[in-house]
């Protein structure tokens, strides 16, 4: 009977401990934040309208948030990873498509303030955005799915002109294809890849913060470059010769936007960030 009576207890105080870690496990999830807001949060304490130092601790945190952001976490749709011939985002059609180069890019804006601005690109696939720069901007970028290729520049300074062409010469950063498990590319004014080209290998996301967001009216607006073997152009008298190998180096020439990049505005459905 004791015997009974002790597990009985044993039972009951088992469901009472049972019920308390359930009820504090739900409490702790009413009270947490979602990661898109935690984000903004981090962005908003760090960012000051210059762009950060590389080695600061303040943009390794960012980093290891931003690492950790998935593509339930800012309201896109797992099932736009199934599109793989290029035919955009999910919601257009499967009734209704049209070639992969007439397929739009889609731009998703979650926040833009005077110093940072959080937006999501969403690629169909061979979807492109031509080289451009990010002049006194720093640029985090977050692969949320998908395989995008990017290719890098930062310019050689002091500057090298062919003041006949206009083409600046900058040297190769990087030219590879990044995943959701990339290390986080960040670019800074003047090293870590300032000037980039985005090719989508399958459809895609990007989650970019970029401080201090774009601004015409104070010298940052979007360029847009051509780039060309070194050995287009030869180095005019009195300038150095470039250190390393040639083919690490391009000319770049400054361009119109060109009249093939395709891009829209989406709606963004992910979390409402409390500002």
């Amino acid at each position: 009977m004791l015997s009974r009576l002790f597990k009985a207890g044993e039972k009951v105080l088992l469901n009472l401990v049972n019920k308390k870690d359930f009820h504090m496990a739900s409490r702790n999830q009413e009270n947490s934040s979602p990661r898109v807001q935690e984000l903004y949060d981090l962005c908003k304490e760090t960012f000051t309208g210059k762009a950060p130092s590389p080695a600061s601790m303040a943009v390794q945190k960012l980093c290891s948030v931003l690492d950790s952001v998935s593509p339930a976490d800012v309201g896109l749709q797992e099932e736009a990873q199934d599109d793989d011939r290029g035919y955009g985002v999910s919601g257009v059609s499967r009734f209704n498509r049209v070639g992969r180069w007439a397929q739009p890019i889609t731009f998703l804006d979650i926040h833009e303030c005077d110093t940072f601005t959080m937006c999501i690109f969403c690629f169909p696939t061979s979807s492109v955005i031509p080289l451009h720069d990010h002049p006194e901007m720093t640029v985090f970028s977050k692969i949320l799915y998908g395989s995008l290729h990017v290719k890098a520049y930062d310019w050689v300074e002091p500057p090298c002109i062919i003041s006949q062409d206009k083409a600046r010469l900058a040297k190769l950063v990087s030219d590879k294809v990044i995943t959701p498990q990339s290390e986080i590319p960040v670019l800074y004014p003047k090293t870590g890849g300032n000037l980039h080209s985005f090719t989508a290998l399958t459809p895609c996301a990007v989650l970019d913060i970029l401080t201090p967001p774009y601004k015409e009216s104070v010298g940052r607006s979007c360029s847009y470059y051509m780039d060309y073997p070194f050995s287009t152009f030869a180095l005019e008298e009195g300038m150095k010769k470039v250190e390393g190998k040639e083919d690490e180096y391009a000319w770049l020439v400054q361009i119109d936007t060109p009249d093939d990049l395709h891009m829209r505005p989406g709606s963004y459905t992910g979390p409402t960030i409390r500002v």
